[in-house]
């Protein structure tokens, strides 16, 4: 039989052993709830990416937060961590390498378009000493070119070389009307002012005279024979050609209808030629031509007077030389260029005293 004692320290036991189990489970647990946040919560690296989702990614305005920096307090820097900065906001796209821009090619500014102001004499004869190089083809010739077409002929590198050496002696192209309002109203001229024309209109004149003049900034007049353009022949510009070349600055004038010759004929002929080549190129162009280039050089003073009647301003001839005058505005003189003319000529014939 147990004594009294015996049962008093089972009792005891049976208390304390329950008490040990609770705290047994109660420890498992929490150890197991501490095991599974160190398995499931990473360490956070300072600057490290926590958070890219699908809906924050949208074309090249995705967000990508950025989380806090974390720094050692310096309170307690064995044990304590204290944000130093606050989160960063970026795009996507700042992340990516900055795009080298893509130049963008200048072009060269047009030339200023010719006055349309009527150049009404003041009374003072003027004269000066302007040079009006005349060329024709703006290509090289043919092998089974014929005389003409070879002595007419000048190739683009040559045209250029004549371009870069009068810039090189500080000549300025100027326009017809430019020369005119000179000789007519003393309106001021660059010193070394050069006036270039191209007789015939010839197709080579858009597609390689036209461009060595634009990429250095410089001026023309082209003389066309309308009826060669209305036909549409292959070997002249074309009425869209000839709008692109206006509206760059270039002076595009009549050289009558269809190139015959202008001098001996009757007053009925000459209006034919002289206002229906004017009335043509102002229906095309848009704009009243008021200077003419007589076919051949040929021309007598009947033909001036129909052409003056017909409201053009002044003319040019074939007749050699670089003395213009206020008194014969439609006897204007000019320097031939031929397929051997060299820089060097270039500038002795224009500094020539004809």
């Amino acid at each position: 039989m147990k004594s009294p004692c015996y049962h008093r320290l089972m009792a005891q036991l049976r208390v304390r052993g329950v008490r040990v189990l609770v705290i047994s489970v109660l420890l498992v647990g929490l150890g197991a709830v501490l095991l599974v946040a160190c398995v499931r919560v990473p360490a956070i690296a300072p600057g490290a990416l926590v958070r890219l989702t699908p809906e924050t990614v949208a074309a090249s305005e995705a967000t990508v937060f950025i989380a806090p920096t974390l720094a050692p307090s310096t309170e307690n820097p064995a044990t304590s961590i204290a944000v130093t900065s606050t989160p960063d906001v970026i795009t996507l796209a700042d992340r990516l390498p900055t795009p080298t821009p893509t130049p963008v090619a200048t072009a060269t500014p047009a030339p200023t378009p010719p006055p349309m102001v009527e150049p009404t004499p003041d009374g003072i004869e003027r004269t000066a000493r302007i040079p009006i190089l005349m060329y024709h083809y703006l290509s090289t010739p043919p092998a089974d070119a014929d005389v003409y077409r070879t002595d007419l002929s000048v190739p683009p590198e040559l045209f250029a070389a004549h371009l870069d050496r009068l810039r090189a002696e500080g000549y300025t192209t100027i326009s017809l009307y430019d020369l005119l309002l000179y000789l007519t109203r003393g309106a001021p001229l660059p010193d070394k002012s050069v006036v270039i024309t191209f007789d015939d209109g010839y197709r080579d004149n858009y597609t390689n005279a036209f461009p060595l003049l634009q990429e250095r900034g410089m001026r023309a007049t082209f003389f066309v024979v309308t009826d060669f353009v209305d036909e549409e022949r292959p070997d002249y510009l074309s009425w869209d050609m000839a709008r692109a070349m206006l509206a760059a600055g270039m002076s595009i004038e009549s050289h009558s209808r269809n190139h015959a010759s202008l001098k001996g004929q009757d007053d009925d002929y000459l209006v034919w030629q002289a206002l229906g080549s004017l009335e043509t190129l102002q229906h095309e162009l848009g704009v009243r031509p008021r200077f003419i280039s007589y076919p051949a050089g040929d021309y007598d003073q009947r033909t001036i007077d129909i052409v003056a009647s017909a409201h053009y301003w002044g003319g040019v001839t074939t007749e050699q030389g670089t003395e213009q005058s206020a008194g014969a505005p439609f006897e204007l003189e000019r320097v031939r260029v031929r397929n051997t003319t060299t820089p060097d000529d270039l500038i002795r014939y224009i500094e020539a005293d004809w």
